[in-house]
Protein backbone atom coordinates (compact mmCIF):
# COMPACT_ATOMS: atom_id res chain seq x y z
CA UNK A 1 0.00 0.00 0.00
CA UNK A 2 1.15 3.90 -0.74
CA UNK A 3 2.16 5.93 1.82
CA UNK A 4 -0.29 8.37 2.09
CA UNK A 5 1.97 11.05 3.03
CA UNK A 6 3.32 10.40 -0.10
CA UNK A 7 0.09 10.50 -2.52
CA UNK A 8 -1.01 13.69 -0.60
CA UNK A 9 2.10 15.33 -1.75
CA UNK A 10 1.59 14.22 -5.55
CA UNK A 11 -2.16 15.66 -5.28
CA UNK A 12 -1.69 18.59 -3.99
CA UNK A 13 2.43 19.18 -4.12
CA UNK A 14 2.32 19.49 -0.71
CA UNK A 15 0.73 17.78 2.43
CA UNK A 16 -1.69 20.03 3.01
CA UNK A 17 -3.79 18.86 6.32
CA UNK A 18 -3.55 15.83 8.88
CA UNK A 19 -3.92 12.79 7.13
CA UNK A 20 -3.96 10.82 10.40
CA UNK A 21 -7.20 8.39 9.60
CA UNK A 22 -7.72 4.59 8.98
CA UNK A 23 -6.16 4.41 5.81
CA UNK A 24 -7.64 1.76 3.05
CA UNK A 25 -7.39 0.61 -0.65
CA UNK A 26 -10.21 2.56 -1.44
CA UNK A 27 -9.01 5.72 -0.78
CA UNK A 28 -5.74 5.33 -2.42
CA UNK A 29 -7.60 4.13 -5.53
CA UNK A 30 -9.09 7.46 -5.80
CA UNK A 31 -6.18 9.60 -4.62
CA UNK A 32 -3.79 8.44 -6.90
CA UNK A 33 -5.68 8.47 -10.17
CA UNK A 34 -4.29 9.47 -13.45
CA UNK A 35 -5.27 10.26 -16.76
CA UNK A 36 -3.55 7.18 -19.01
CA UNK A 37 -2.63 8.37 -22.36
CA UNK A 38 -0.53 5.32 -23.55
CA UNK A 39 -2.24 1.63 -23.30
CA UNK A 40 -1.22 -2.10 -24.19
CA UNK A 41 -2.99 -3.54 -26.47
CA UNK A 42 -3.33 -6.55 -24.06
CA UNK A 43 -7.38 -7.70 -24.33
CA UNK A 44 -9.60 -7.56 -21.22
CA UNK A 45 -10.11 -10.71 -19.60
CA UNK A 46 -13.74 -12.04 -20.16
CA UNK A 47 -16.48 -10.53 -17.53
CA UNK A 48 -13.99 -7.48 -16.82
CA UNK A 49 -16.85 -5.17 -18.64
CA UNK A 50 -19.71 -6.50 -17.04
CA UNK A 51 -17.97 -5.96 -13.60
CA UNK A 52 -17.60 -2.28 -14.81
CA UNK A 53 -20.95 -1.57 -15.81
CA UNK A 54 -22.57 -2.84 -12.60
CA UNK A 55 -20.04 -0.53 -10.63
CA UNK A 56 -21.39 1.98 -13.05
CA UNK A 57 -25.38 0.81 -12.18
CA UNK A 58 -24.70 0.92 -8.35
CA UNK A 59 -23.80 4.51 -8.90
CA UNK A 60 -26.86 6.84 -7.26
CA UNK A 61 -29.67 8.00 -9.91
CA UNK A 62 -32.12 10.56 -9.57
CA UNK A 63 -35.45 9.24 -8.97
CA UNK A 64 -34.24 5.26 -10.07
CA UNK A 65 -35.11 6.69 -13.95
CA UNK A 66 -31.42 5.56 -14.36
CA UNK A 67 -31.13 7.69 -17.26
CA UNK A 68 -27.94 6.54 -18.94
CA UNK A 69 -26.50 4.19 -20.98
CA UNK A 70 -23.07 3.17 -22.39
CA UNK A 71 -21.56 1.72 -25.75
CA UNK A 72 -18.44 -0.30 -25.18
CA UNK A 73 -16.80 -0.27 -28.62
CA UNK A 74 -14.12 -3.15 -29.29
CA UNK A 75 -14.16 -3.51 -32.99
CA UNK A 76 -10.63 -1.93 -34.47
CA UNK A 77 -12.53 -0.13 -37.37
CA UNK A 78 -15.09 1.56 -35.23
CA UNK A 79 -12.21 2.89 -32.71
CA UNK A 80 -10.60 4.15 -35.75
CA UNK A 81 -13.77 6.24 -36.53
CA UNK A 82 -14.39 7.61 -33.23
CA UNK A 83 -9.97 7.93 -32.97
CA UNK A 84 -10.38 10.62 -35.86
CA UNK A 85 -13.82 12.20 -34.66
CA UNK A 86 -12.06 13.21 -31.19
CA UNK A 87 -8.90 14.72 -32.68
CA UNK A 88 -7.28 12.04 -33.26
CA UNK A 89 -6.11 10.86 -29.79
CA UNK A 90 -4.42 7.62 -30.25
CA UNK A 91 -5.04 5.79 -26.84
CA UNK A 92 -8.38 5.54 -28.36
CA UNK A 93 -7.15 3.00 -31.04
CA UNK A 94 -4.46 1.59 -28.56
CA UNK A 95 -7.02 0.90 -25.68
CA UNK A 96 -8.78 -2.60 -26.17
CA UNK A 97 -12.00 -0.94 -24.97
CA UNK A 98 -13.51 2.58 -25.69
CA UNK A 99 -16.95 3.36 -23.72
CA UNK A 100 -18.94 5.78 -24.83
CA UNK A 101 -21.19 7.07 -22.61
CA UNK A 102 -24.91 8.41 -23.23
CA UNK A 103 -27.23 10.84 -21.62
CA UNK A 104 -29.93 8.84 -22.60
CA UNK A 105 -33.53 9.99 -22.38
CA UNK A 106 -34.56 7.89 -25.18
CA UNK A 107 -35.33 4.87 -23.26
CA UNK A 108 -37.76 6.29 -21.11
CA UNK A 109 -39.55 7.91 -24.04
CA UNK A 110 -39.83 4.74 -25.53
CA UNK A 111 -41.38 3.61 -22.37
CA UNK A 112 -43.99 6.41 -21.80
CA UNK A 113 -44.93 5.95 -25.29
CA UNK A 114 -45.61 2.23 -25.33
CA UNK A 115 -47.77 3.07 -21.88
CA UNK A 116 -49.86 5.53 -23.86
CA UNK A 117 -48.19 8.45 -22.37
CA UNK A 118 -46.79 11.58 -23.78
CA UNK A 119 -42.91 12.67 -22.90
CA UNK A 120 -43.97 16.31 -22.20
CA UNK A 121 -41.26 16.85 -19.68
CA UNK A 122 -38.17 15.72 -21.97
CA UNK A 123 -38.76 19.23 -23.57
CA UNK A 124 -37.08 20.76 -20.92
CA UNK A 125 -33.37 21.05 -20.01
CA UNK A 126 -33.55 19.82 -16.22
CA UNK A 127 -34.32 15.91 -17.50
CA UNK A 128 -31.16 16.65 -19.91
CA UNK A 129 -28.95 17.90 -16.81
CA UNK A 130 -30.39 14.72 -14.75
CA UNK A 131 -29.58 12.57 -17.28
CA UNK A 132 -25.90 14.11 -17.79
CA UNK A 133 -25.29 13.67 -13.74
CA UNK A 134 -26.17 10.59 -14.09
CA UNK A 135 -24.06 9.19 -16.79
CA UNK A 136 -20.87 10.98 -15.18
CA UNK A 137 -21.55 9.93 -11.84
CA UNK A 138 -22.00 6.04 -13.36
CA UNK A 139 -18.45 6.44 -15.28
CA UNK A 140 -16.96 8.03 -12.06
CA UNK A 141 -17.73 4.52 -10.65
CA UNK A 142 -16.67 2.53 -13.47
CA UNK A 143 -13.59 4.13 -13.62
CA UNK A 144 -12.64 3.50 -9.93
CA UNK A 145 -13.96 -0.17 -10.35
CA UNK A 146 -11.39 -0.63 -13.90
CA UNK A 147 -7.96 1.64 -11.62
CA UNK A 148 -8.88 -0.86 -8.36
CA UNK A 149 -8.26 -3.79 -10.77
CA UNK A 150 -4.73 -2.13 -12.03
CA UNK A 151 -6.38 -0.81 -15.32
CA UNK A 152 -6.16 2.81 -16.68
CA UNK A 153 -8.71 5.38 -18.00
CA UNK A 154 -8.84 8.87 -19.49
CA UNK A 155 -12.06 10.89 -20.42
CA UNK A 156 -12.63 12.13 -23.85
CA UNK A 157 -14.86 15.11 -23.87
CA UNK A 158 -13.93 15.89 -27.88
CA UNK A 159 -16.60 13.36 -28.97
CA UNK A 160 -19.07 16.22 -28.92
CA UNK A 161 -17.19 18.07 -31.22
CA UNK A 162 -18.26 15.68 -33.72
CA UNK A 163 -21.97 14.35 -31.41
CA UNK A 164 -24.29 13.86 -35.25
CA UNK A 165 -21.15 12.04 -36.92
CA UNK A 166 -20.85 9.98 -33.46
CA UNK A 167 -24.67 9.07 -32.85
CA UNK A 168 -24.74 7.80 -36.67
CA UNK A 169 -21.46 5.44 -35.72
CA UNK A 170 -23.47 3.78 -33.06
CA UNK A 171 -26.95 4.23 -34.16
CA UNK A 172 -28.36 6.23 -31.49
CA UNK A 173 -31.90 7.19 -31.72
CA UNK A 174 -33.65 10.52 -30.03
CA UNK A 175 -33.27 11.65 -26.68
CA UNK A 176 -29.43 9.54 -26.46
CA UNK A 177 -26.48 11.77 -26.72
CA UNK A 178 -22.95 10.72 -25.88
CA UNK A 179 -21.66 12.68 -23.43
CA UNK A 180 -17.45 11.33 -23.03
CA UNK A 181 -15.73 8.88 -24.23
CA UNK A 182 -13.76 6.72 -22.14
CA UNK A 183 -10.50 4.82 -22.89
CA UNK A 184 -9.67 1.41 -20.92
CA UNK A 185 -7.19 -1.03 -20.75
CA UNK A 186 -3.70 -1.85 -19.17
CA UNK A 187 -1.07 1.18 -18.93
CA UNK A 188 1.62 0.52 -20.76
CA UNK A 189 4.62 0.47 -18.30
CA UNK A 190 6.76 2.26 -19.91
CA UNK A 191 4.71 5.38 -20.18
CA UNK A 192 3.34 5.82 -16.77
CA UNK A 193 1.80 9.12 -16.07
CA UNK A 194 2.18 11.08 -12.97
CA UNK A 195 -0.40 12.33 -10.59
CA UNK A 196 -1.22 15.81 -11.65
CA UNK A 197 -1.34 18.64 -8.30
CA UNK A 198 -4.98 19.68 -8.07
CA UNK A 199 -6.27 23.22 -6.56
CA UNK A 200 -5.55 23.92 -2.87
CA UNK A 201 -8.84 22.57 -1.23
CA UNK A 202 -9.11 26.22 0.32
CA UNK A 203 -10.33 27.02 -3.35
CA UNK A 204 -12.97 24.54 -3.66
CA UNK A 205 -13.78 23.59 -0.26
CA UNK A 206 -16.12 26.20 1.31
CA UNK A 207 -17.92 25.51 4.75
CA UNK A 208 -21.49 26.83 5.67
CA UNK A 209 -20.87 29.98 2.69
CA UNK A 210 -19.20 29.79 -0.59
CA UNK A 211 -16.04 32.75 -0.23
CA UNK A 212 -14.62 33.78 -3.57
CA UNK A 213 -12.24 36.31 -2.94
CA UNK A 214 -10.65 34.43 -0.32
CA UNK A 215 -9.12 31.79 -3.09
CA UNK A 216 -7.20 34.48 -4.50
CA UNK A 217 -4.24 33.60 -1.88
CA UNK A 218 -5.12 29.18 -2.96
CA UNK A 219 -4.74 29.82 -6.39
CA UNK A 220 -1.35 31.96 -6.36
CA UNK A 221 -0.45 29.31 -4.24
CA UNK A 222 -1.50 26.62 -7.06
CA UNK A 223 0.48 28.59 -9.97
CA UNK A 224 3.38 28.52 -8.40
CA UNK A 225 3.50 24.33 -7.62
CA UNK A 226 1.85 24.05 -11.48
CA UNK A 227 5.07 25.79 -12.61
CA UNK A 228 7.38 23.33 -10.47
CA UNK A 229 5.40 20.66 -11.56
CA UNK A 230 5.77 21.70 -15.14
CA UNK A 231 9.75 21.97 -14.83
CA UNK A 232 10.10 18.77 -12.68
CA UNK A 233 8.27 16.96 -15.90
CA UNK A 234 10.08 18.76 -18.29
CA UNK A 235 6.94 20.15 -19.85
CA UNK A 236 7.74 23.27 -22.16
CA UNK A 237 4.60 24.94 -20.95
CA UNK A 238 5.02 28.65 -20.59
CA UNK A 239 2.84 30.54 -17.84
CA UNK A 240 0.91 28.96 -15.06
CA UNK A 241 -2.47 27.85 -14.15
CA UNK A 242 -4.49 30.87 -14.12
CA UNK A 243 -3.07 32.47 -17.26
CA UNK A 244 -3.65 29.12 -19.16
CA UNK A 245 -7.81 28.66 -18.08
CA UNK A 246 -8.20 32.50 -18.25
CA UNK A 247 -7.11 32.43 -22.19
CA UNK A 248 -9.53 29.32 -23.03
CA UNK A 249 -12.41 31.48 -21.58
CA UNK A 250 -11.35 34.81 -23.27
CA UNK A 251 -12.09 33.44 -26.74
CA UNK A 252 -14.70 30.84 -28.52
CA UNK A 253 -11.62 29.20 -30.17
CA UNK A 254 -11.36 26.87 -27.04
CA UNK A 255 -15.21 25.58 -27.89
CA UNK A 256 -14.51 24.72 -31.25
CA UNK A 257 -17.01 22.17 -32.39
CA UNK A 258 -18.85 22.94 -28.96
CA UNK A 259 -20.04 26.34 -29.60
CA UNK A 260 -23.38 25.24 -31.45
CA UNK A 261 -24.04 22.48 -28.66
CA UNK A 262 -27.43 24.00 -28.43
CA UNK A 263 -28.63 23.65 -31.40
CA UNK A 264 -27.05 20.06 -31.89
CA UNK A 265 -28.95 19.01 -28.66
CA UNK A 266 -32.20 20.52 -30.60
CA UNK A 267 -31.19 18.19 -33.39
CA UNK A 268 -31.16 15.43 -30.64
CA UNK A 269 -35.00 15.59 -29.97
CA UNK A 270 -34.08 18.07 -27.03
CA UNK A 271 -35.87 21.34 -26.89
CA UNK A 272 -34.68 22.66 -23.68
CA UNK A 273 -37.21 24.37 -22.40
Amino acid sequence: MTNPTELLRSRYGEVPFNHEIDWNDSLETLIAHRSVRSYLSDPLPPGTLEWLVAAAQSAPSSANMQTWSVVAVEDQERKAELCRLANNQVWINQAPVFFVWLADLGRLAHVALSRGLTPVALDYVELLVKAIVDASVAAQNAIVAAESVGLGTVYIGALRKSTQEVATLLNLPPFVFPVFGLCVGYPNPEAQPVVKPRLPQPAVFHRETYKLAEQDEAITHYNDIMKEFYTEQKMNVAGDWSQHSAERIATLDYLKGCKDLRETLNNFGFKLL
